[in-house]
């Protein structure tokens, strides 16, 4: 335990620079790919022969493996393999085939008598999209997103092995160094985060929802 505080209290100043470069590399590709994913999962849930399409291709691109990933980006993008957007690009692409997917069950999750109602009301395609369909879909939604974020925090670490700049670097410290002091701490770390994200979307979600502790009280 000493080795680890040790370590934590020689280099601090460089696991924060990692832990905050950390941060950003795991909820930016999750919000992107949120914005993305709603209009193609409302085309899918719209339109069978979209999401026949869709889904199936998508799912093939998950299958890429993230190493695979984060070394051929830069080539297709023309970056340099050390920068830090190839690692977003690939984890919006995984963000976005998880959450395409999420947002198409959400909206099949919703009751047709509800839609049915919306309409009896004189509530347009439109608004039943915007005030009906998505505010319920929310819940199942919201589970997509703490999916696809805590995948997002440990897909990061993978990144170390291209020498991005991140907590994942710990781990690689610690190989070369044959100390566990610094593993550690890089597990310690990514849990933390992961709880935290987890955590924090949980809330949004229930925010978003009021309707829900309506009708639970």
């Amino acid at each position: 335990m000493n080795e680890v505080t040790d370590y934590v209290e020689s280099n601090w100043q460089q696991i924060q620079q990692w832990g905050l470069t950390t941060l950003w590399l795991a909820a930016v590709p999750v919000v992107v790919g949120l914005v993305l994913a709603m209009p193609c999962g409302w085309l899918a849930h719209r339109y069978g022969w979209v999401q026949g399409l869709l889904v199936s291709g998508l799912g093939a691109i998950y299958s890429i493996p993230s190493v695979v990933m984060f070394l051929v980006l830069p080539d297709v993008l023309g970056t340099r393999i050390l920068d830090p957007f190839n690692v977003v690009a690939a984890l919006t692409i995984y963000s976005f085939v998880l959450l395409v997917r999420t947002v198409v069950d959400a909206l099949d999750s919703v009751p047709d008598n509800v839609l049915s109602a919306a309409g009896a009301m004189g509530y347009t395609t439109r608004q039943q999209l915007i005030r009906v369909h998505f505010p319920l879909a929310v819940p199942v939604i919201g589970a997509g997103v703490r999916v696809a974020a805590v995948s997002n925090v440990s897909l990061v670490s993978v990144a170390s092995v291209i020498g991005t700049a991140q907590l994942g670097q710990l781990f690689i410290a610690g190989n070369n160094t044959s100390s566990l002091a610094p593993i550690i701490v890089g597990l310690a770390a990514f849990m933390a985060i992961a709880l935290v994200y987890d955590l924090l979307i949980v809330v949004l979600t229930k925010l978003l929802t009021p309707w829900r502790r309506a009708v639970a009280s």
